[in-house]
């Protein structure tokens, strides 16, 4: 069975950082892509950051250009958790924070229930 479990949102000031875990059972990382999705009130769904799966692409790293240079993504795979760093946080970054799980060849998605993060003064 396949789970992906959140966690780390909160209420942060702007400038501030927080990081954000999601752990991962049930799939492989060599054949799923694996990443951060996030919606904000009113607004579509929007990638933030992923990780190709290695069989496709050997795991390239891939950002949003909004978070580019203050987000950073990374993987223990020893611990099946990816995780977000997020700093210099924006109030424009507000939204709940979902994790995904795509297999290669698209047959297959899995959805984090999210993780809510607010950055207000």
């Amino acid at each position: 069975q396949v789970q992906l479990v959140e966690s780390g949102g909160g209420l942060v000031q702007p400038g501030g950082s927080l990081r954000l875990s999601c752990v991962f059972s049930g799939i492989s990382f060599g054949v799923y892509a694996t990443g951060w999705y996030r919606q904000a009130p009113g607004k579509q769904r929007e990638l933030v950051a992923d990780i190709a799966a290695h069989y496709a692409n050997l795991g390239r790293t891939n950002y949003a250009d909004s978070v580019t240079g203050r987000f950073t993504l990374s993987r223990d795979n020893s611990k099946n958790t990816l995780y977000l760093q997020m700093s210099n946080l924006k109030p424009e970054d507000t939204a709940v924070y979902y994790c995904k799980a795509r297999r290669f060849d698209d047959t297959q998605v899995y959805w984090g229930q999210g993780t809510q993060v607010t950055v207000s003064s």
